[in-house]
Parts: structure tokens; sequence; C-alpha cells
């Protein structure tokens, strides 16, 4: 019970500060699901290292902890949340979490996020030639508009991945979906080498049967980390 009351009043400060952040905005998405699990995390840990630490006012520390945590593990749900709808201003889009947005047709940049990482999809038409791994001039600018922002996030982690259809071999796909992302990668390395990934056809998002869903398949796709130790395969996740 002495630990609870400061325990419950850092994970409400936790919220407090996670609902501070308001940009207007089309493109803005205002869930902000990370701002808060990262600050009510952090408030928690915080609470818990300030009452165990030795001395009087066990209490009183795990109040302030509880407040520094929140105030950390906050930062980085925002960190997360702010670059989402920064790159998805500089893109002409907003962040669009509803999974069948892949299966659109039209949309050729899809911008979405989890509780860890953001996600851009770029579809393959408008980044390379038929089995060309140089990137268009228009994709170009698109990816190097997520580099400038990345500037600001020295602490982003990044992964890009590279997937195609399955027209040809494994094999060959594979060399090309890993040189695709290479390419992509080298624009995107202002913070240090991305982490890249050739894919193939694995992880189809729709069957492999028409010439339309060959396309859907057939695709880049950039996540931003906040944490090096949440990254999983993309080939898979």
């Amino acid at each position: 019970m002495k630990l609870f009351k400061p325990v419950v009043a850092s994970t409400l400060a936790a919220f407090m500060l996670s609902g501070c952040y308001n940009e207007p905005g089309l493109v803005q998405d205002t869930g902000y699901d990370r701002t808060k699990t990262g600050a009510a995390t952090g408030a928690l840990a915080g609470a818990l290292i300030g009452y165990n630490t030795k001395g009087h006012h066990k209490g009183q520390r795990a109040l302030i902890g509880g407040l520094l945590g929140a105030a950390a593990g906050g930062a980085i749900g925002y960190s997360l949340d702010q670059q989402a709808n920064e790159v998805a201003r500089a893109l002409g889009t907003g962040v669009d979490n509803d999974p069948l947005a892949v299966l659109d047709p039209q949309r050729d940049i899809i911008v979405s996020k989890t509780n860890n990482y953001v996600k851009i999809m770029f579809r393959d038409r408008m980044m390379f030639a038929t089995d060309s791994s140089n990137l268009q001039s228009g994709a170009r600018y698109k990816v190097s508009k997520v580099a400038q922002l990345l500037q600001n996030y020295p602490q982003t982690v990044v992964g890009v991945a590279g997937f195609t259809d399955n027209q040809g071999s494994y094999e060959y796909n594979q060399g090309l979906s890993e040189r695709r992302a290479a390419n992509v990668a080298s624009i995107l390395a202002v913070n240090g080498r991305p982490l890249t990934k050739g894919c193939s056809y694995s992880k189809a998002i729709a069957p492999n049967d028409t010439p339309e869903n060959r396309a859907l398949n057939r695709r880049v796709e950039v996540y931003l980390y906040a944490d090096r130790n949440k990254m999983s395969d993309p080939c898979y996740q």
C-alpha cells in the first residue's frame, strides 16, 4: 500500500504527459498508443527503482522516480508518433493502420505504425523499372524526404526490406529484393547503415495468381524503430 499511491500518481502523470502533443493537420494520427504505453511503463519502472533505492522517504522517491520514468518512456512513444506524422506529411499522405490498405492498388505509399515501429511501404511501380534495382527519380526524391526527417531522430534504427512477386526463381528474386533494399537503404543511411533484408516472394500480401495481385506484392518496406531490441524479421513478421 505504501508503494501503491506513488505508483498510481506516477501512472496518472504519465497519461497526462502523453496527452500533451497536439499538432493540427489532416494527416495526423492522434492515437498515441505508443506514447501512453511508454509513459505508463516508464512510470512503473521508475517508481519501483525509486522505492527500492536505499534511504528514507521511499514513497517520495518512488513518486519522483515514476515521474522521471514516465517522461523518459513517453518520450520514446512520442518520438515514434511524431515521426509517423511527419513522414506521412512529407510523403503527401496520412497514417493509415487499416490492414486492408495494402490491397488498394491506387495506394503507392502507405505509412502505418505499431507499438514498436513506423512502417513505410513503397509500391514497386513507383520505385523501379521492371527487373531493375535502380531507383527512379521520383522514388529517389520520396526516399530522400524520409532521409531528411531522420536527421532529426538520430536514435531511430532503420530497417529496409525488399519483396517481389513469384515470377522467376526464388534465388533470382532473392537477389533482386536484396539489391532493391540496399539501394533504398543507401539513401537512408544518415544515422548509420540501415539493416537490410531481401525477402524474395516470401510474405506475399496477396495471392500471386493475377498480374494485379503480383503488382501488390512487389514493394519495399522501411521500418523505423525506437529500440533495436524490438526489431523482428520483416520477411515473416
